[in-house]
């Protein structure tokens, strides 16, 4: 998959494509439809399929300060796209400049000028252009004009999880806050995840017997509820089964939230200034605070009891 940051990147000799524009965080369900649909319309067209995004999210520009919790890294987001048979991703970087251009501006721009679009694939409620003003009716209407046509993806509604909502990353980020990393699983297609370098911490998992990577989590990043959680740890290609701490280490009196990581049944690890993800699968239990160390090494014993099981149970279904 080709990757172009601005404009200025797109190969000039570049043809007409099948285009998709969105912030895409999270690379959900719903936008694995949407996606989906324009690598499947690009290769009945004998054309090329183009993803656009931004960086940084648009209401950081639009509302300083209103950065959404991201769900998935850029790079992680282009993994994704690339996996669902993507040719190429544009990334826009999202200036104040940017977001003045008007909607019509912003389809003779992207779309015709520089991606020559022959299809564009978006979701019902799309909306682009200097104060949202463009919809999917004003895309297509220019679509007449700009020799291009319009494919409006439906989203599907969830399950349990999202109460017959549709897929949206609003959805996603709300049940991560609240720990609920099944249900968001639901909305993702796969496990929430949480990337970052492993850093030294106060190192009392290791004086306890079960030593954890401490991650310095990327900007912005969508963390859950306060808790432990099992899952993976994923290092250099390889996934560990993992019970995983998200808080302040109470029972230490701890001021900072940290997300600390487990791998279970593996000794020796030595992961400092690696980068690393972390998958959630299941909630486990609250953060809790212990009268005593005896109580905390009990209640771990449990946690990393109910995590190799739930994680076992998953690789084998």
């Amino acid at each position: 998959m080709q990757r172009w940051r601005g404009l200025e990147d797109v190969p000039r000799d570049w043809g007409r494509s099948v285009v998709t524009i969105g912030s895409y965080d999270g690379v959900h369900r719903g936008h694995q439809l949407i996606i989906g649909r324009a690598v499947e319309r690009a290769r009945e067209l004998g054309l090329k399929s183009v993803v656009v995004t931004f960086d940084p999210h648009p209401s950081e520009v639009v509302r300083p300060g209103s950065h959404p919790p991201l769900l998935a890294a850029h790079h992680r987001r282009a993994e994704l796209m690339e996996g669902l048979g993507v040719d190429a991703l544009l990334i826009l970087p999202f200036t104040s400049e940017f977001s003045k251009l008007s909607p019509g501006d912003f389809i003779r721009t992207v779309l015709v000028d520089a991606l020559h679009a022959k299809v564009v694939v978006e979701g019902p409620n799309f909306r682009f252009g200097h104060k949202a003003a463009g919809d999917v009716e004003f895309l297509t209407a220019m679509g007449l004009k700009y020799d291009y046509d319009v494919d409006v993806v439906d989203l599907y509604v969830t399950g349990a999880a999202g109460a017959g909502l549709p897929f949206s990353s609003t959805l996603a980020r709300r049940l991560v806050a609240e720990g609920d990393v099944e249900g968001a699983m639901e909305i993702l297609g796969r496990p929430h995840r949480v990337e970052g370098v492993v850093v030294r911490g106060a190192q009392r998992g290791r004086d306890l017997g079960y030593p954890t990577a401490n991650v310095e989590t990327l900007p912005h990043t969508a963390i859950p509820a306060d808790g432990v959680y099992a899952g993976w740890l994923h290092v250099d290609g390889e996934a560990m089964p993992a019970a995983i701490s998200v808080g302040t280490n109470p029972t230490f009196d701890g001021t900072s939230r940290t997300v600390e990581a487990y791998a279970i049944d593996r000794v020796g690890l030595d992961l400092y200034g690696l980068h690393v993800a972390v998958d959630f699968l299941a909630y486990l239990r609250g953060m809790e605070k212990f009268d005593t160390i005896d109580a905390l090494l009990e209640r771990m014993a449990d946690d990393v009891k109910r995590a190799r099981e739930l994680v076992d149970a998953h690789d084998a279904a």
